[in-house]
């Protein structure tokens, strides 16, 4: 997808959600048609939302529900039916417009800065010196998976522990590993972690299934695909088995949530970053209203207690902030404790508010980060990955303080 087009998608979104869906159909049409009413208009910036920092593209988020059909080789037309194109579909009112831009922006890869592209493509993430970060694959009863593994070069007394790392859509291994800048995290604290690689052979946008019920169990789909791939490699590396944590973006985010569900025995902490609870949708219409913050089904209740930290920017406009609070209700049924609030101001300036659900001794059972003006992106993230929020505080440090309470 070009930057002339891009724009002109950025520009009939702001015309969708500003009530001017004639309008919005109209840009879409001559851009299809590779022309407008002003022909140098496509080479401008569309003008910025507010509070974007003058990013033209800033506020085109991703989509974490994609339709469930094969890999192409370009952008299907926009949600027409087959045999229709794009701007007929348009004319003749078969096509929500609002969904199909929607899914639009998980078809933009986008970096830091909102336009399309990654700063860096196929860019090597940041391995210190002696660390060890190399491509493997896992094969199982239920289903193989390639990942990236990064292994710190001083590990004296063994592993701290070992972090399963899920992507959101549109990302891969070496592009959330740049993103999270977790590589820099864990040779500081000791950390092994663990990259798995949703294909699009798997999802058509290289997102997790979270929202599909065959993959939401402990016995079988993507989740056991992925506990078991934590184990075995904790396994090979002698990681404590109460030092294995997961963490994740969006839909991983989603299916992290999903895996403290399945396997808290297996899980000691987990991180959530802009996702959903689990067992919140059991379909693609329920995964898009949950996404909007519209009900759906009740969020799964846990086995047992897996300790949680949550982000989620308030300005989110892809996934509801109303999920954190869901989250966080799903988990706290099993971990009571002194809860408390704290609020705060990030080096680059973001707002935000920390709720802490604290045991006796100290121990964070439960951490609710809501950061003010920030979108669907990690907080604190490196330019270098797409889906990122330098601004914000850093959640990968976070993380890693939470996952390693007591054992530093």
């Amino acid at each position: 997808m070009n930057s002339h087009f891009a724009t002109a998608m950025s520009r009939a979104l702001e015309q969708t959600r500003a009530g001017n869906p004639a309008e919005a159909a109209r840009i879409i049409q001559a851009a299809l048609a590779g022309k407008d009413r002003q022909p140098d208009e496509m080479a401008r910036p569309a003008q910025a939302p507010a509070g974007s920092g003058g990013d033209p593209l800033a506020h085109i988020e991703e989509a974490e529900v994609v339709e469930e059909q094969p890999p192409r080789q370009s952008p299907p037309p926009f949600g027409a039916s087959p045999g229709k194109g794009g701007a007929h579909a348009l004319q003749t009112g078969q096509v929500d417009l609002q969904r199909m831009l929607d899914n639009l922006d998980c078809m933009v890869p986008q970096g830091s800065n909102g336009l399309p592209g990654l700063g860096r493509v196929n860019a090597r993430p940041h391995v210190p010196e002696g660390a060890l970060y190399e491509t493997r694959s896992f094969d199982s009863e239920h289903g193989s998976r390639d990942y990236r593994l990064f292994v710190p070069s001083n590990r004296p007394g063994g592993p701290k522990g070992l972090v399963l790392m899920l992507h959101g859509c549109t990302q891969d291994p070496d592009d959330f590993a740049r993103g999270t800048d977790m590589n820099r995290h864990a040779e500081q604290s000791g950390l092994i972690v663990v990259y798995p690689h949703q294909s699009r052979a798997h999802n058509a946008q290289g997102c997790w299934n979270w929202f599909r019920p065959e993959d939401q169990r402990a016995e079988a789909g993507e989740a056991a695909l992925l506990g078991a791939l934590a184990r075995a490699v904790a396994a090979e590396f002698s990681v404590s088995p109460d030092a294995i944590f997961a963490a994740g973006l969006s839909a991983g985010g989603a299916m992290t949530a999903t895996l403290a569900a399945t396997h808290p025995s297996l899980f000691a902490a987990v991180g959530i970053h802009s996702g959903l609870p689990h067992g919140i949708a059991r379909d693609m219409p329920s995964a898009f209203g949950a996404m909007r913050g519209q009900g759906g089904r009740a969020p799964g209740k846990t086995r047992g207690a897996v300790r949680m930290i949550v982000f989620h920017g308030m300005a989110d406009a892809t996934v509801h902030p109303s999920n954190a609070e869901a989250l966080v209700a799903a988990a706290g049924h099993a971990l009571s404790g002194t809860s408390r609030r704290e609020q705060g101001r990030s080096k680059g300036g973001r707002a935000y508010s920390r709720d802490l659900v604290e045991a006796g001794d100290g121990t964070p059972l439960v951490e609710s980060w809501r950061i003010e003006g920030a979108g669907h992106a990690w907080s604190g993230g490196r330019v270098e990955g797409s889906y990122t929020d330098p601004a914000g505080p850093d959640a990968s440090a976070e993380m890693v303080r939470f996952f390693l309470h007591g054992r530093q």
